[in-house]
């Protein structure tokens, strides 16, 4: 049986890093909010471009949307298992992530938190690049794409998000500390929340989790 999981933390945290080698490991289908909405806004939908607009000035999609979103892509692709990369971003969220789990007949299996200083957030912040089409992250300070800046999934562009612009990432950590940081409280009370040191390297980080998940299945 495959897990269902959520990946929590502040921007920078490692959420997106994490999500990938957990696919790749596990085989666990993965998806984030803002690869739903990369896919609405480069089709033009109107969803698509305000919830764009919203997001390039550091805040938060409305839950209805997001929630709405979500959904859909779990009845298409969340019957074996899961791996949501940074959803929920509420505590709305994640009351109407279970009672969307429990019509499925399904319960959450781990809520991974990545704990991260402020120092860590913004030095990730400053050098990371994505890849505009399919949203894979990477550094700036990385050998393979300092001279190449080509995705090496989908051959897209690595940019700089403009949501990473030092203002707007304070607006953003205000955001996450407001609306966000509430989750540990509502995932410790269903006994599925796990912390983990995330300003290590991406390789600790991932033995812990991957520790997590094989004693969950």
């Amino acid at each position: 049986m495959k897990s269902r999981i959520v990946l929590l933390g502040a921007p920078g945290s490692g959420k997106g890093t994490q999500a990938e080698m957990i696919t790749r490991h596990f085989a666990i289908s993965v998806t984030s909010t803002g690869t739903i909405l990369r896919r609405e806004r480069d089709l033009g939908t109107p969803l698509g471009l305000e919830a764009d607009e919203i997001s390039k000035q550091g805040g938060l999609v409305p839950d209805q949307i997001i929630v709405k979103l979500i959904e859909d892509w779990l009845n298409l692709h969340g019957q074996n298992g899961f791996v949501f990369d940074g959803f929920p971003r509420t505590v709305r969220q994640a009351e109407r992530l279970n009672e969307i789990l429990a019509r499925l007949g399904k319960t959450l299996d781990l809520a991974i938190w990545l704990d991260v200083s402020q120092q860590t957030v913004r030095d990730r912040i400053a050098g990371r690049l994505q890849c505009r089409r399919c949203g894979f992250t990477t550094s700036l300070t990385s050998a393979r794409f300092a001279d190449r800046p080509v995705c090496p999934y989908c051959d897209g562009p690595l940019i700089r998000r403009e949501d990473d612009d030092a203002t707007v990432l304070q607006t953003r950590l205000a955001e996450f500390k407001a609306k966000t940081e509430p989750l540990l409280s509502f995932y410790e009370k269903d006994d599925a929340l796990h912390r983990i040191d995330g300003n290590r390297d991406r390789e600790a980080v991932f033995a812990d989790i991957s520790a997590l998940i094989e004693e969950r299945k």
